[in-house]
């Protein structure tokens, strides 16, 4: 019964984690200042355990309430603080790979969690749900932390010692910690950042680069599409348990050739093409409800909708899925960063839930409509990408953020 009871919760009060991962995520920003790269995510990584651990030793519906709200504000901390760190301690010539990696790393986590759900109990999933968090916590004492914290924080000994471990021994980093170090000097003589000051002249195109994406992200229907994809093929008339399992395989297998090609092909040229798949992926699917709706050409819509289903997901999973979180991480100045990033991740989740949220009500209203609605969100991200969104691969960050926040 307590299972059942879990799983009803992890349906109905879909809305509610969304929230509360968006209160890790505003929240997280001063204290990734505060306290570290390393030490957010040690922070993040103890909400996780004490999340799983209130699951597991549930014997209430509120106690489950608890574990999933400290689950949720680890989740939306770790949103933020992973692809900044992995920015910051990344080469240039990498950094985007490395940081799309992290998108990578969800979705086969989440595949892995769906198959691993079905073969033990959810008090066990909750257990094994532990390890990733005992091996973060464990292997964080084995790396060193982001250089450019360090810098900022006037620790110039252990940057210079964490940018030689990074780089590894033999290398001359002199250039690279020079280079950083002008740029935190530059930063010091300005007065520090509040919150208000993201809207200042000199931060906000960074900030409407940075906030832009991540409304180009979710307002195009992706968390939609993602949570009731099952009831999108039966709608269609397709088998809900083959168009899923293609659909989440699909999902890992492109996300990894875009984390290879992220720092080869570019930032811009990977999301141009990304949100013009997702148009056409959305296009086929409303064609598909289209003939459903009007009874014209039935035995074409399910195959209509399964193919518009995964090129939608395909092309969102080149692109539109770990580009946002790539060049946020790049463009916001040190300074900025705590409250810029957060604001950004905040953006993200609001729209997460409410795509969500909206979804049941505009498939209610017009099922073809929804996804023509998605097609021209997305074709207006195509317009933003082109006349806002750099190109960014091969250059510091240092490079990037003063070209953009001048």
């Amino acid at each position: 019964m307590l299972c059942r009871l879990f799983v009803a919760y992890s349906v109905c009060h879909q809305g509610r984690s969304q929230f509360i991962i968006s209160r890790g995520a505003i929240t997280i920003g001063p204290i990734t200042d505060l306290l570290g790269r390393k030490g957010a995510l040690r922070v993040s990584s103890a909400f996780c355990v004490a999340g799983w651990l209130a699951i597991y030793f549930s014997k209430e519906a509120w106690s489950l309430d608890i574990g999933r709200l400290a689950n949720g504000y680890g989740m939306g901390a770790f949103s933020y603080v992973v692809p900044v760190f992995i920015a910051e301690i990344a080469p240039k010539n990498l950094r985007g790979r490395l940081t799309a990696i992290n998108q990578l790393m969800i979705c086969c986590g989440v595949s892995v969690s769906f198959i691993i759900g079905v073969l033990v109990s959810w008090r066990a999933l909750a257990l094994i749900g532990l390890i990733p968090c005992a091996v973060n916590i464990f292997g964080l004492f084995f790396i060193p932390e982001s250089p450019r914290w360090l810098a900022k924080k006037g620790r110039h000994k252990e940057f210079e010692v964490a940018l030689q471990k990074l780089r590894g021994k033999d290398a001359d980093v002199s250039h690279e910690a020079a280079e950083i170090q002008d740029y935190i000097e530059t930063l010091d003589r300005l007065p520090k950042a509040k919150l208000l000051d993201l809207f200042q002249r000199r931060y906000s195109r960074s900030v409407i680069i940075g906030v832009g994406l991540m409304v180009c992200q979710q307002f195009g229907g992706i968390n939609g599409v993602c949570f009731y994809v099952s009831d999108i093929f039966d709608q269609a008339g397709f088998s809900s348990s083959i168009g899923t399992i293609t659909y989440a395989i699909l999902q890992v297998v492109v996300t990894g050739i875009g984390a290879a090609v992220m720092d080869k092909a570019g930032r811009k040229p990977l999301i141009l093409v990304s949100a013009s798949g997702v148009v056409l992926g959305c296009l086929l699917t409303a064609v598909s409800f289209f003939l459903k709706v009007h009874e014209l050409a039935l035995t074409a819509t399910p195959i209509l909708a399964v193919t518009g289903i995964l090129v939608y997901i395909g092309s969102f999973s080149i692109g539109m899925g770990a580009v946002p979180w790539v060049v946020m991480s790049e463009i916001f100045p040190i300074n900025i960063k705590g409250q810029a990033g957060s604001l950004a991740t905040l953006v993200n989740w609001f729209g997460a839930w409410l795509c969500s949220y909206t979804f049941n009500y505009l498939m209610s209203w017009s099922s073809y409509g929804t996804f023509i609605l998605y097609a021209a969100i997305n074709a207006l991200a195509i317009l933003f990408v082109i006349l806002m969104v750099p190109e960014t691969k091969g250059r510091t960050l240092e490079q990037i953020q003063g070209a953009i926040n001048k």
